[in-house]
C-alpha cells in the first residue's frame, strides 16, 4: 500500500501503532525554504564519507555516503541545532547524536532494516528529517509480505519508537526515475559518547 504524504497540512499520519508511540509522519515541520538552506549547508560543510562492508563472499560499497555528529560537538553546522529544535517540536526527546546520510541519487539506497543497536537508550524514539529531494520509504511488519511505502517529503520528520525497531523494518529502495539528492538526519538517543567526539571525517 502506497500512502501518499500529505503536501499542505501540518496533520500527522500514524503509519503504525505501538505502547511507545509507533511510526507516525509529521509533514511540513521545516518549510520548504528552509529546508532547501539547509540541505545546501550540509552538502557543503559535512565531510562525507563512503563505507564498505562484507556481503556474501566479497566486499561491497554501502550505497550511500554517511557522516555522524556528535550534538556537543562545538564545530557542528548552524543548522543541526534549528532542526534538533524542529524535531523537539513533534518528538521531544535527549537527542545526543545525529546520523547523516547523503543519498546521492536513485541508485543510493538503504536495505530494509531495524534499528536495534545495543548502544540506542530504550524508550526513546527515533526522529529522522529529511531535505533534499522525496524519496519514498518502506516500512514493513517482520514476517510480513504487507507493507507500507510513504513518500518522504523535504522538511518533513519521521518518527519511530524504539520499540518498532523489533516488530518492524524500514527501507529506502532504489527510484528508477530521475531522483535528485536526498539527505536525510537520523537523530538518536545513545548510552555512550566519547569525550571529544566530534563530526566524523
Amino acid at each position: 500500500m502506497h500512502i501518499q504524504s500529505p503536501l499542505f497540512t501540518e496533520s500527522a499520519l500514524e503509519i503504525v501503532h505501538d505502547g511507545e508511540g509507533g511510526i507516525v509522519y509529521h509533514p511540513a515541520c521545516v518549510a520548504t525554504d528552509r529546508a532547501a538552506r539547509w540541505f545546501a549547508e550540509l552538502m557543503a560543510v559535512i565531510p562525507w564519507r563512503s563505507l564498505r562492508r562484507p556481503m556474501y563472499d566479497r566486499v561491497v560499497d554501502v550505497p550511500r555516503l554517511v557522516a555522524s555528529i556528535v550534538l556537543h560537538d562545538p564545530t557542528r553546522p548552524a543548522c543541526i541545532d534549528r532542526a534538533l529544535a524542529a524535531l523537539h517540536g513533534v518528538a521531544p526527546a535527549p537527542y545526543n547524536r545525529v546520523g547523516l546520510n547523503l543519498y546521492r541519487d536513485g541508485r543510493d539506497s538503504v536495505a530494509p532494516h531495524g534499528d536495534r543497536d545495543a548502544d540506542l537508550v530504550p524508550g526513546w524514539p527515533i526522529a529522522i528529517l529529511s531535505l533534499g529531494a522525496a524519496r519514498d520509504m518502506v516500512i514493513r511488519a517482520r514476517g510480513s509480505t504487507h507493507s507500507q511505502r510513504i513518500t518522504l517529503q523535504p522538511g518533513s520528520v519521521l518518527v519511530m519508537s524504539h520499540a518498532c525497531q523489533s516488530t518492524h523494518e524500514h527501507a529506502i529502495p532504489k527510484c528508477r526515475d530521475g531522483c535528485g539528492p536526498r539527505i536525510s538526519l537520523a537523530f538518536r538517543v545513545r548510552r555512550r559518547l566519547l569525550e571529544g567526539d566530534c563530526i566524523k571525517p
